[in-house]
């Protein structure tokens, strides 16, 4: 009885497991972008294996900052979609995975990859 109660036991464990959802993936690789810093001087941000399903406001192009970011380059394993906003709010692009970019006329200040 006890090696009946037992099994149970690891086979109800066992579905709890696979009910529940695992960590967020990440996307591989880097995405890219270019920007002004508040200074005037020419910079460039990455993001490294960016965490997915995540709204992610680029660095150095946050609301104390006047201009936003422009030409972004999606090398990652996954879609990016870029906004014109922080917290991925305004108008947005959708970049596709590893060859995925756009000239200096897209202008962003966030991102979410999935």
């Amino acid at each position: 009885m006890r090696l009946r109660h037992a099994l149970t036991a690891v086979l109800g464990a066992a579905l709890l497991l696979t009910a529940i959802p695992g960590s967020a993936a990440a996307a591989s690789g880097q995405f890219r972008y270019s920007y002004v810093t508040v200074d005037g001087d020419e910079a460039s941000g990455f993001l490294n294996n960016p965490p997915s399903d995540r709204c992610i406001n680029l660095h150095g192009v946050g609301q104390d900052n006047p201009q936003p970011g422009h030409s972004p380059k999606n090398r990652t394993d996954t879609w990016a979609t870029v906004f014109t906003g922080t917290n991925c709010q305004g108008d947005s692009f959708r970049l596709r995975p590893l060859t995925g970019g756009a000239s200096e006329r897209l202008k962003v200040r966030s991102v979410v990859f999935g």
